[in-house]
């Protein structure tokens, strides 16, 4: 069952209210998920029953997206401020250093909260920040279109493609290397979900110079990528590795670039191990 909560976080012009959509459910340790640009915290939905029988799941709508309003003015979407709002969004929630696990922008913001030791460890699913500009380039272009393709298909014509598979794969192919799995409903949602996120442009605005250089010291990290990524390619992961040398780089066998539905029982096995670290 969905919740908001509110809170407060610094900024030039002083503290700014936030507020975010969230569902916990669950029990044992708590699991914070946090999705990628663009999606919601339904992205989770395939593993979160499994990582429930052990864990206490958080799954966040990160500001501007899904059931999440963005940023207020004198906020920016940048990996600073995230880093303060979700660090005031875990005192709200009463989360004591909860273990984080992220995709995407997500895998970047829950390795920052690592960097910050606002958490005792990270699974950042393929992470963003360890592009060549190139690289980020051609990420931050094939995300536009995407954005732009959904802002202007009619909801019909997205319901009519959704209910077979091979339109579900013209919807999603670039995100899902087995498209077909995802549920007609989902597609849907996530489909709308893209197009009505207010906080898409700011967030990729605010990326545009990101790279992750910093060791994640003291915190156990894992990193995993998709075999089939087709968004962040998987040589990514290497450089990763490289920067964070403490960290375990998992391969994800016939998983694209959103894993959590293409294969819901390894992915929960590699949340599950890596909060376990």
């Amino acid at each position: 069952m969905s919740a908001t909560v509110s809170f407060e976080v610094t900024s030039p012009l002083g503290p700014q209210p936030v507020t975010l959509s969230y569902a916990r459910v669950g029990r044992g340790e708590p699991l914070l998920l946090l999705h990628g640009i663009g999606h919601h915290r339904q992205a989770w939905d395939p593993v979160v029953d499994i990582l429930a029988t052990e864990r206490e799941v958080i799954a966040v709508d990160l500001p501007g997206f899904g059931a999440s309003p963005a940023l207020p003015d004198g906020l920016t979407h940048d990996l600073p401020t995230m880093n303060a709002a979700l660090g005031a969004l875990c005192a709200a929630l009463e989360l004591d250093r909860p273990h984080v696990a992220g995709n995407s922008l997500g895998g970047l913001l829950a390795l920052g909260m690592g960097r910050e030791k606002l958490v005792r460890s990270v699974t950042a699913l393929s992470p963003a920040g360890f592009w060549t500009p190139a690289e980020r380039r051609y990420a931050f272009a094939v995300l536009i279109g995407m954005r732009r393709v959904a802002e202007r298909m009619p909801l019909p014509l997205v319901r009519r493609l959704a209910r077979s598979a091979a339109g579900r794969a013209a919807l999603t192919s670039t995100i899902y290397a087995r498209p077909g799995r995802r549920s007609p409903e989902a597609v849907v949602a996530e489909t709308l979900a893209l197009a009505g996120a207010t906080g898409f442009t700011e967030t990729l605005r605010a990326g545009t110079t990101v790279r992750f250089t910093d060791d994640v010291p003291g915190v156990p990290v894992t990193v995993a990528w998709g075999a089939r990524d087709r968004l962040l390619v998987p040589r990514q992961g290497v450089r990763a590795k490289r920067t964070i040398p403490g960290a375990r780089l998992v391969r994800l066998p016939g998983c694209g670039h959103v894993p959590m539905n293409d294969d819901p029982a390894l992915v929960a096995r590699v949340l599950l191990d890596g909060s376990r670290r």
